[in-house]
């Protein structure tokens, strides 16, 4: 797995091919050049690149030198966000698809893994995306039309390719990759009927949201916004709202799981005031809640876990397929991880294993997940026999089905079980992380 380059100083400093030491020289030259002495050092950067500290106005003004960036955008946007290399979202817009599908296409086949979307592009796309209403496909172009037959294939094709449980899942991404590239291609071409182009839309966008969802399993975050970057675009296209939000939906779990709540909070904000089947309602109200757990707001959390509650239970009929697979395990199992954030590990453990009880066998990644989350809750509990057995459980699964996001989750919570030295079950964890 690629490791992350999650500052914006590390990418652009990497862009240009620098290491830390030769970032730390272009400082002090900058410096010189204004007759000025640099006290930063390889220490300094790797503080500013890791979060543990950010540069003062006069450092700033030196890296904006070494840049090449105007001091009055360090000012105006503030740090990081004056730093170079940061993508802006396309727009959405009558001609935006096919582009937003190229990039993500092209750009998962580097290896840049840095999260290049800021949390202001995510909340700006997410407020562009609850306000433009879809314009008209365009019009079919001369020559043969994609007819409703070939959409039947694909489109069947892409719900096997789709519907696929993970563990077999994880040997298609080639599968979907050209899947993908063959429908955006037609997209491109122009060549149907609007009913046509807005089934083509739909296929894009739930294939896009896939292949999303694979690439953040693996760690590639980068890839995976992109994919789902692409996916809004055309789920937009076709006119579906609710498939839209849970694109939006997908990107504020990962900015939720990347340790930005509040950008998720903010996305999820915009975009459950758009949706409209409960179930949909109900994932999305989750999703918030646990954001804002993460964030210590716990009246907030409690008002939307009691929505998700009320709008799952209200659910008729077949909900959207991107979230038919929502249940009353989910609800538990992630009220029970909001309990956990919220310092409330007793009734935390309660509704993580009811909520394991419930979840079926075949839904393996999100096991792996819901494990170590069971995990946590023992572990606070200071069972820690029991939290070293779900973890162990969990991290094989994880690598059984090819999830290495998983893998990272029970190597994060592997420092809270040392103090257990000398118990079977968690030596026996500890050297399974160790050597994972």
């Amino acid at each position: 797995m690629d490791d992350l380059i999650r500052h914006p100083l590390a990418h652009a400093r990497i862009e240009r091919g620098w290491t830390q030491p030769d970032l730390v020289r272009e400082i002090r030259r900058a410096a010189l050049r204004r007759g000025l002495r640099s006290g930063v050092d390889r220490q300094r950067v790797w503080k500013w690149e890791n979060y543990r500290a950010a540069p003062d106005e006069d450092s700033q003004l030196l890296l904006a030198d070494v840049f090449g960036v105007e001091p009055a955008l360090v000012a105006a946007l503030g740090w990081p966000d004056w730093l170079p290399g940061r993508d802006s979202s396309i727009p959405l817009g009558p001609a935006s698809t096919v582009p937003a599908l190229r990039e993500a296409l092209r750009s998962s086949m580097d290896r840049r893994t840095f999260i290049t979307y800021s949390s202001t592009a995510l909340a700006g796309l997410a407020h562009q995306w609850a306000a433009t209403e879809p314009h008209s496909l365009a019009r079919a172009l001369d020559g043969q039309s994609v007819d409703g037959e070939l959409v039947d294939l694909l489109e069947a094709t892409g719900q096997k390719l789709t519907g696929l449980v993970t563990e077999q899942r994880q040997h298609t991404r080639t599968l979907l990759d050209a899947h993908l590239t063959t429908v955006t291609d037609l997209i491109e071409g122009g060549n149907y009927t609007d009913p046509v182009g807005r089934r083509l839309h739909t296929l894009a966008a739930r294939l896009s949201t896939t292949v999303g969802w694979h690439r953040f399993d693996q760690g590639k975050h980068a890839a995976a916004g992109r994919f789902w970057h692409g996916a809004l675009h055309s789920a937009h296209a076709s006119g579906d709202r609710d498939l839209g939000a849970g694109v939006m939906s997908d990107l504020a779990y990962q900015a939720t799981w990347l340790k930005d709540p509040k950008t998720a909070a903010e996305i999820l904000e915009s975009a459950v005031l758009r949706t409209q089947h409960p179930t949909a309602r109900s994932l999305l109200n989750l999703r918030l809640a646990r954001a804002q757990a993460a964030l210590g707001e716990d009246r907030n959390c409690r008002r939307s876990l009691a929505a998700a509650e009320q709008e799952l239970a209200r659910s008729a009929g077949d909900p959207p397929a991107w979230c038919s697979w929502m249940s009353p395990a989910d609800l538990l199992v992630d009220s029970g991880q909001c309990q956990l954030d919220g310092g409330q590990p007793e009734r935390a453990r309660e509704l993580i294993e009811e909520g394991m009880a419930l979840l079926p066998a075949a839904r393996n990644k999100t096991k792996a997940v819901f494990l170590t989350y069971e995990a946590g809750s023992f572990l606070n509990a200071g069972e820690a026999d029991r939290a070293a057995q779900a973890a162990t459980q969990s991290l094989a699964l994880a690598k059984k089905i090819g999830a290495p996001r998983c893998v990272t989750l029970v190597h994060e919570l592997a420092p809270a079980f040392k103090k257990y030295k000398g118990v079977d079950s968690v030596d026996e964890l500890l050297e399974r992380v160790r050597t994972a």
